[in-house]
């Protein structure tokens, strides 16, 4: 029998209309989605249905707005039965916590929605950016994060191989692409995002959401959820609080996960929710045998 997982996206995986369909035709989801926006005191399926790219940028509209996409989806098209494992990319780590059992929906998106509030403060305190580093070793991107000393430039997300995101201050982000490039780097590509996601800029938002899951109840999961910050499989309540605290100030380890996955034995993996292309693009540069589809 094949081992299954579902993965979900985060951040940059969001699209104009997202959910919409799903609204008009299936009466489950329509009423998921009315219940985010009484919880949320705003309609934000007005923005994820009619607002524009740019309306879905803002870190407070993209993180519940992909989080309920995955998760409406999930529970409406996904069959969980056989499903070995889950996991998520940064945000997506919380849509993986609903689907496991860890979360109710309400909890998870109130979660969410202080994650996010949370991240946009700490983003206007400590002005960062993030970028994609392509065709230049991990090794060597880490080398050069490690010699800017006078400004915080990190790896915050190993994607896939060949493929290494950076976050750090703007000072710190314009000196690695400097040195990057003149490393040998294919391409340095910064990234539309609103600030220094996974790095020490981040603390102030860990610190908030540290609080709010500290005060919230999280079950033992149905199956293991890999987690970002280790790439291992958890199914200790404490432990996964412990790790969904330090996920915010630390690398997504997105490759090594995968990878650990794979060697315990998942083939079959579905994308669940955001445009459908991101997790799988990945995975194919990480393991072109295996079956990947979009859900």
């Amino acid at each position: 029998m094949n081992k299954k997982a579902f993965i979900f996206p985060g951040q940059a995986s969001q699209f104009k209309g997202m959910g919409k369909d799903l609204y008009a035709t299936n009466a489950e989801a329509r009423n998921l989605f009315d219940e985010a926006d009484q919880i949320l005191g705003f309609k934000i399926t007005e923005v994820m249905f009619e607002g524009s790219d740019d309306d879905l940028k803002a870190t407070r509209i993209t993180q519940p707005s992909v989080f309920l996409h995955s998760v409406i989806k999930s529970w409406v098209f996904g069959n969980h039965h056989g499903i070995s494992a889950v996991a998520g990319h940064s945000l997506g780590e919380f849509s993986a916590l609903v689907a496991s059992g860890v979360l109710s929906f309400q909890t998870g998106l109130e979660l969410v929605r202080i994650r996010a509030t949370a991240m946009q403060h700490a983003c206007e305190l400590n002005p960062g950016t993030m970028a994609a580093i392509v065709g230049l070793d991990d090794n060597k991107i880490e080398s050069i994060c490690n010699e800017i000393n006078e400004e915080i430039v990190v790896p915050a997300n190993y994607n896939c191989p060949g493929q290494l995101v950076i976050s750090g201050s703007l000072k710190g982000i314009a000196l690695a692409e400097q040195r990057m490039m003149a490393a040998g780097a294919k391409r340095f590509i910064v990234l539309a995002v609103g600030g220094a996601f996974h790095s020490a800029l981040m603390e102030p938002a860990r610190i908030e959401l540290a609080n709010a899951i500290e005060n919230t109840l999280f079950n033992k999961p149905v199956c293991p959820i890999y987690q970002n910050v280790n790439a291992l499989p958890e199914t200790e309540p404490d432990k996964i609080k412990t790790n969904l605290v330090s996920q915010l100030t630390s690398p997504v380890k997105w490759t090594q996960t995968m990878e650990n996955m794979i060697s315990d034995g998942i083939i079959e993996f579905f994308e669940v929710g955001g445009n459908g292309t991101v997790l799988s693009g990945f995975l194919k540069r990480i393991n072109r045998e295996l079956s990947v589809k979009a859900l």
